[in-house]
């Protein structure tokens, strides 16, 4: 339920506002804090562009997106 939740709020959000949260989950994932696995799903092809912009792609080997 609350990753339903979760993907309903970011399915309403601006587009500012998902691309600011693309950010705080690439962030985590660059400090070992979360996995990309746990990205919601309508976030996770801006999160993987941003892992890859910042040459961390490899956080998000073996995760499709």
């Amino acid at each position: 339920m609350g990753h339903l939740l979760t993907n309903i709020i970011i399915f309403f959000m601006k587009d500012g506002g998902k691309e600011m949260m693309a950010m705080l989950w690439a962030q985590q994932i660059m400090l070992g804090k979360k996995d990309y696995e746990q990205v919601p799903r309508l976030l996770k092809s801006k999160v993987k562009e941003i892992l890859v912009d910042s040459g961390m792609d490899e956080l998000t080997t073996g995760a499709e997106a």
